[in-house]
């Protein structure tokens, strides 16, 4: 857009608060111009353009989204139609400026943010009052020490409406509540002052505990408050209302001093004031600020758009507020009717799934299974909520994802559940291939391993497994035994391949013998632990992991996939694994040896050269490996699916690999 020209604006429905927006437009200082608004209505969209000339009315979003003359958009429908039109607004080309909260919940804001990501554009969530000066200047007394060492920041906003159990407010339909509706403002600046005071752009509470009233009807919050710990001795209290008007002020209480925000969510237009009280003295610092609020922020968009990432609310900056307020209604029990393990969860765009184009997935095949095996597998113990999972299982599948690994054990069974239900909710069965585990100790035993087989096929709603897992092994039951029962179940359909998690190379061999001298069928599968950092320590008992010269050579020699888990080394390869960082414990038992730090830097080394992230060079070495191997990753955010997907593209050279793995002293 040439930078003399005024951003075009489309509305993406026309409520008041559009009116508000489309009001502001006008001030010469937003940048702007109002081109079109639409409405699944054209007659509202007529009538709301007659009060501003040039508008083009327009009787769907669709619509709107290919109007050419149209640079951004700005969504304010009801919640939880936020993050289906923003996705479909990066698609069309269109800069984002979306009402909070950017979406229902974190998952689906993580939708959105990939999708700005992916198509280039601009996107924003619409806190307007992170755009007035005065936010600046509470931050800039903040980090000058003003206050001297913040101790406490205290946050309103509420007002008290009539209760209407179908109106946005209340409806659970409609993602009501003061959480959602006006407790993103104080969490936000919570999470920015505090940041503030810390030397960051935003912190996240490292605890959060919370209580709220909730409406008997609808099951939404009237009245919510919260308390945050950001370490180091700095607590924030928020709290927000629908049916209760609160003082809608901020105090930022350090040990040298006061500072006290007045109209901190909606700042008039002309003088503003900050008041920042030592002792008895009182200091008034008044900003004259004529511009209209709205028209701030729609300058904000205009004057950030080559940036892709406003200062006032940056997309990681949203993505933080989004699992805060997760975990505030979480905290009070507040869950919507479409989060719940029974909903039809739809995709974010509402349309089915389909491959990317590009496909970015490479490809193995395992005996027994007749479907194509993704080199990468998903884990699937990090999803503990179907919005979650819903969103993470598609993006990956959308990248070429086939492949899913879940076991008996995890959360209790949550975990298959939730994959279960996503399967069926996008009636994926036949396209997915499964690999399951079970028989975990202290029920390792053949029975067990039937029991837990039925069990996993019961929550994952399927009638087989692609590929099935003993999670354990357990010496003192003859292999035979286990050789016997994995074969019954084969042979009644109920899994089309097996093998073993966590068991040694010489007691596969021995399974396999015994397969071999009873005309049965062998385990063409392991799941053992293998990556480019040696695991130090088990991660859990019973673990096993084949990462060492002699097990890569047995593999190499042998027609077995290895699927490995940890194939990252939990994060070790990121800034998790720095030596300086003791703070984990599990990471400094499993993982901290002066081979592999020496081996994190090679990745690092090399990662820099290739422009990826060590942990793609990880990755790649697991996938150099030459026999058949699918790496298990265990990713919580799109973020990380995304980053750990450049390494599918890397081809390691030899010697690169045993420069890597500190067989060689250079990489030639």
């Amino acid at each position: 857009m040439n930078e003399k020209r005024l951003l075009r604006w489309g509305l993406l429905a026309t409520g008041a608060i559009a009116r508000r927006f489309a009001t502001a437009l006008q001030d010469p200082a937003s940048a702007g111009v109002l081109t079109a608004a639409a409405s699944r209505d054209l007659a509202k969209a007529e009538k709301f353009c007659e009060d501003f000339p040039g508008c083009v009315a327009l009787g769907s979003y669709e619509a709107l989204l290919a109007h050419e003359e149209v640079d951004a958009v700005y969504i304010s429908t009801p919640h939880p139609m936020h993050a289906e039109w923003a996705v479909k607004a990066a698609e069309a080309g269109k800069h984002i400026l979306c009402e909070k909260p950017l979406t229902l919940n974190h998952a689906e804001a993580m939708a959105v943010v990939e999708a700005a990501r992916r198509h280039d554009v601009f996107l924003m969530e619409a806190f307007m009052y992170r755009c007035h000066p005065q936010m600046e200047k509470a931050v800039a007394l903040i980090r000058e020490g003003a206050l001297g060492e913040v101790q406490m920041i205290d946050a309103t906003f509420g007002f008290s409406a009539e209760f209407n159990p179908e109106g946005r407010l209340f409806s659970n339909e409609l993602g009501g509540g003061g959480i959602l509706d006006v407790g993103g403002y104080p969490m936000s600046l919570a999470r920015r002052l505090a940041g503030a005071a810390l030397g960051r752009p935003f912190a996240e509470p490292i605890r959060l505990e919370a209580v709220a009233s909730l409406n008997a009807v609808t099951g939404t919050d009237e009245v919510a408050t919260a308390v945050l710990d950001f370490g180091g001795g700095l607590l924030a209290h928020i709290a927000c209302a629908v049916r209760a008007s609160l003082e809608n002020a901020v105090r930022v209480t350090g040990s040298k001093g006061t500072l006290v925000i007045p109209q901190p969510w909606t700042p008039r237009r002309g003088a503003t004031a900050l008041e920042l009280k030592r002792g008895s003295e009182t200091e008034r610092m008044v900003m004259e600020v004529e511009a209209d609020l709205y028209a701030l922020e729609a300058a904000t968009v205009a004057r950030h758009l080559a940036d892709r990432a406003a200062p006032a609310m940056s997309p990681a900056d949203t993505l933080g507020n989004m699992a805060a307020l997760d975990r505030w209604r979480e905290a009070v029990g507040l869950q919507y009717a479409a989060e719940k393990l029974e909903a039809p969860v739809p995709t974010i765009s509402r349309r089915p799934l389909s491959r990317r184009d590009p496909v970015e997935m490479r490809y193995g095949s395992l005996e027994g299974v007749d479907k194509k095996i993704s080199r990468l597998v998903m884990g699937c113990d990090n999803q503990l909520a179907l919005p979650h999972g819903s969103v993470m299982f598609d993006d990956f599948f959308e990248r070429g994802g086939t492949a899913f690994d879940t076991a008996w054990l995890y959360a209790r069974g949550q975990c298959e559940r939730i994959l279960g239900r996503w399967i069926e909710n996008r009636d994926l069965r036949e396209e997915v291939v499964l690999l399951v585990k079970g028989a975990h100790t202290p029920h390792c035993t053949p029975e067990g391993l039937t029991t837990q087989l039925l069990k996993s096929l019961d929550r994952l709603k399927t009638d087989y497994a692609d590929v099935y897992m003993l999670h354990r092994d357990n010496p003192q039951v003859p292999v035979g035994e286990f050789v016997e029962v994995l074969n019954e179940h084969h042979a009644a359909g109920r899994i089309r391949a097996f093998g073993g998690s966590n068991w040694s190379l010489a007691r596969l061999e021995a399974a396999n013998r015994y397969a071999a001298e009873h005309g049965l069928q062998p385990m063409t599968a392991l799941s053992d632990n293998f990556s480019l950092a040696r695991m130090v320590d088990p991660v859990w008992g019973g673990c096993v992991s084949v990462s060492d010269s002699a097990s890569r050579s047995w593999l190499a020699a042998h027609r077995l996939a290895l699927f490995a888990w940890s194939s990252q080394a939990r994060g070790f390869f990121t800034e998790r694994g720095d030596p300086a960082d003791t703070s984990d414990a599990e990471m400094v038992r499993c993982w901290h040896a002066s081979d592999n730090f020496a081996r994190r830097e090679r990745a690092q080394e090399l990662a820099a050269k290739r422009g990826v992230t060590p942990t793609a060079i990880a990755l790649a070495y697991v996938l150099a490996q030459p026999f058949e191997v699918f790496a298990l990753f265990g990713p919580r955010r799109i973020e990380e699916t995304r980053t750990s997907f450049e390494g599918l593209s890397l081809e390691l050279t030899p010697g690169e690999i045993r420069w890597l793995n500190l067989e060689a002293d250079s990489a030639a």
